[in-house]
């Protein structure tokens, strides 16, 4: 049975009350001095906010007792939208920019078709009685759909207008914001200070070489082939398990701080711990002193491990961070080949030192090619498979798949308040609650990969889950959901009938992704500013764990932009905004209040709370673009196949032109902006270098990029020290020794007797 207006009004009414109930909660929380540093943890991290704890009464030190200041409890919202762009790029990067720009470009599409839709398409396709006549499943919310339209009629000349008028209107769109956001990139690059990934280049395959170490590999290479350019070199460690044992020891040090703080507040007792599982089977023993012992035990393996590492060439991976003393020396490298077998020495553009996944670079490259054709057919079996839970979800997820799974809960269902809260809410809810562990799933499925860097990891797992929810919910929900909806009617027509029946029943899918866009898209977005979660654990970490400034400031957990969850669901609401622009325009206003409500809160999150993990320049938004138009062609293929069902096969060749326009429109502005999200320009390159160099003649570029590229567990440690002079690869040197022999790869014989050494062009030798 579809769901009915009084069925969307109650769950329109309940995830309303659900968002504004968390939206005051937050703005009450919000105001307590205990909570500050849950709600502010950005300005914490930067030093620019002071605890309201440590000052003030007693019972001011936890609770607001300023009555003026709950007055103005929503004064979140302007001061979220206050911030000028400039001035917010400063303070959380492009990246944080550029998303929140997605959600300007959803409102800058759609509320002029909104706006046209209503007034336009929603009394042409009212004012019939098809559906009527047809006497299919329906409700008073189809009437306003496209499936009211009668067969064949002259109506439709209407929609394909609107169909036009959409299409051009969101590629103008588009085109601005493909323009503004490439030059904000090209801007933001120019103006950006100094990195150390604007200088270094990541180079993997390295060829083995009998003779040579990795390091002196890559020192000879670069030498030779950069050598008015090249700085110096940092080869990588498969660092994996002191990595582990590291983070091992740290869990310890938590449970022994835990313990101690226990043991401190209540010292008539020492406390307890059993050795097995969690903590819950196994001998009882002493905590304390058990977490002492295995932090010690632990301590050891750590050294012999970094031993181990500093000692065992197999140790060393064959890539290497290769820096350059000018970002124009590292732009001609990271976009050239450096041989001509294009299978070796292989360059790219080193992430920034925080943005890379250090796990990943210890995979052989040879090996990349493997693991993604394994995770392709995995990720093909996943979205085979999942549509089978999904469409049995839905299934009981009505009033016909309740009754029908437990028949006793029968006369409670057929209360009117209980019906039209299955009806309008259930679905939506049982639909969000079973995509939970997606995310999770498919970021594991790119980390198996390979892929070196958060960002690209991000990118990949935010694909994944655009192509999930594409086929699983968008035409999952629509094949599965009509065809359940319309079983009986299909049974008792013929089989000519059918395709025609199909073509009513799509568009009246519409009330279930209302439903949808309303828990996910209205009450998720609310929650996401209440941070429940980071919450409770702040307060248990406080409790528990915490005895310094230092360890409170590490209790914080300003999250991030989740970019590989968070955008293919914006994705989602462009894609079912278009496709039901001109087929149902009532689920536009819906998807408006998502885009609107969005924009203020994750401005206001990006402002006070997330503290990006990582700046890419905003390198996503290609594909967020590439998203937008598949969309844009999906909704122009849909009507196509809608209106064929319906008598108006004449209109095929000329929406046809649509898809084809799309097509080019998408390869323009990827010839065209796309180049400035890959490549750097080496005129910006050089002239950042000049600028540089006048400015600050002396200053040591060197000692600047020693330890920006060196692996996070050997940080603070006396290791890196030790690393450091070890590679520490100079231009002082005019002759590079080589162990290797006499080879034809050698540009110039050795004068030296015992072993050959490489003698430089004589522009090293005088430089």
């Amino acid at each position: 049975m579809a769901a009915t207006i009084y069925d969307i009004g109650l769950s329109a009414a309940i995830n309303v009350l659900t968002a504004v109930a968390f939206l005051l909660v937050f703005a009450f929380l919000r105001l307590q001095p205990i909570n500050d540093r849950v709600y502010f943890p950005k300005w914490y991290l930067r030093g620019m906010r002071d605890s309201p704890v440590s000052s003030g009464g007693a019972v001011q030190k936890f609770v607001n007792l300023s009555m003026r200041s709950y007055l103005k409890f929503l004064s979140w919202m302007p001061a979220a939208l206050k911030m000028p762009e400039d001035e917010l790029i400063n303070h959380a990067g492009l990246d944080s920019a550029v998303y929140l720009r997605i959600y300007l470009t959803g409102l800058k599409i759609f509320v002029p078709i909104t706006i046209l839709a209503l007034l336009v398409l929603v009394p042409v396709n009212w004012t019939n009685d098809t559906l009527e006549n047809l006497k299919v499943v329906h409700s008073n919310i189809d009437k306003l759909s496209i499936s009211n339209i009668p067969y064949g009629s002259k109506r439709f000349i209407t929609h394909l207008v609107m169909a036009y008028a959409f299409t051009f209107w969101t590629c103008y769109v588009l085109l601005r914001e493909y323009e503004i956001i490439a030059t904000m990139r090209l801007r933001f690059l120019a103006s950006e200070k100094r990195r150390p990934d604007q200088f270094t280049v990541l180079v993997r395959n390295i060829p083995p070489d009998p003779d040579e170490s990795i390091s002196e590999l890559v020192e000879h290479f670069f030498l030779v082939n950069h050598p008015d350019h090249y700085l110096r070199h940092r080869v990588v460690y498969n660092a994996n398990k002191l990595a582990d044992l590291v983070e091992k020891k740290k869990k310890m040090q938590n449970w022994l701080d835990y313990y101690q703080l226990k043991y401190e507040r209540n010292q008539s007792r020492r406390p307890t711990t059993k050795t097995g599982f969690l903590g819950c089977f196994g001998s009882e023993v002493d905590a304390i002193e058990y977490y002492k012992t295995e932090i010690e035990k632990t301590g050891k393996e750590e050294a012999d491990e970094r031993k181990k590492i500093m000692k065992d060439p197999k140790s060393v991976v064959p890539a290497a961070f290769v820096s350059f003393r000018s970002r124009w020396g590292a732009a001609v490298c990271a976009q050239t080949q450096q041989t001509s077998n294009p299978t070796v020495w292989l360059t790219e553009w080193a992430p920034e030192p925080r943005d890379v996944y250090w796990n990943n670079l210890s995979i052989p490259f040879v090996s990349l090619t493997v693991r993604r054709l394994i995770i392709a057919v995995a990720f093909f079996f996943l979205n085979f498979f999942y549509i089978i839970p999904i469409a049995f979800v839905q299934s009981l997820a009505s009033l016909e798949g309740i009754e029908k799974a437990l028949p006793f809960l029968k006369p409670l269902i057929e209360v009117p308040t209980i019906k039209s809260f299955i009806q309008g809410f259930l679905p939506g809810i049982a639909l969000k609650v079973f995509l939970i562990l997606l995310p999770t799933i498919l970021m594991f499925m790119s980390k198996f990969e390979g892929l070196i860097s958060q960002s690209s990891l991000e990118r990949r797992s935010a694909s994944k889950y655009y192509i999930f929810l594409f086929f699983n919910v968008f035409l999952g929900s629509i094949i599965t959901g009509s065809a359940l909806d319309q079983l009986k009617v299909y049974l008792q027509q013929s089989a000519n009938e059918i395709p025609r029946t199909i073509g009513v029943s799509i568009p009246m899918r519409a009330t279930f992704f209302i439903t949808y866009v309303m828990v996910d898209g209205w009450t998720g977005i609310a929650g996401e500013i209440l941070r429940l979660k980071a919450l409770i654990f702040f307060h248990l970490k406080n409790f528990f764990l915490v005895k310094t400034e230092k360890d409170r400031e590490e209790a914080m957990d300003p999250g991030s932009i989740c970019f590989d969850s968070c955008e293919p669901r914006i994705q989602l609401y462009f894609l079912l905004g278009l496709v039901y622009a001109v087929v149902t325009p009532l689920l536009l206003p819906f998807i408006l209040v998502f885009f609107g409500l969005a924009y203020v809160v994750y401005r206001h999150q990006i402002i006070n709370v997330y503290n990006q993990r990582y700046e890419s320049g905003a390198q996503f938004w290609p594909s967020v673009h590439g998203r937008i138009i598949t969309a844009l062609v999906v909704s122009q293929l849909a009507l196509i196949g809608l209106l064929s069902t319906k008598g108006f096969e004449e209109s095929t060749p000329v929406l046809l032109v649509l898809p084809v326009l799309t097509y080019w429109f998408y390869k323009y502005c990827k010839h065209r902006y796309e180049p400035a999200f890959v490549r750097n320009p080496l005129q910006e390159a050089m002239r950042k270098d000049t600028l540089e160099r006048a400015r600050e003649p002396t200053f040591d570029l060197k000692a600047y990029l020693a330890n920006a590229y060196l692996h996070p567990v050997f940080k603070s440690e006396e290791e890196e020290d030790k690393m450091s002079i070890a590679e520490d690869v100079g231009m002082e040197e005019v002759i590079v020794p080589t162990k290797r022999q006499s080879r034809r790869t050698t540009p110039v014989q050795s004068k030296y007797e015992g072993s050959d050494t490489l003698s430089l062009p004589e522009t090293v030798h005088e430089r």
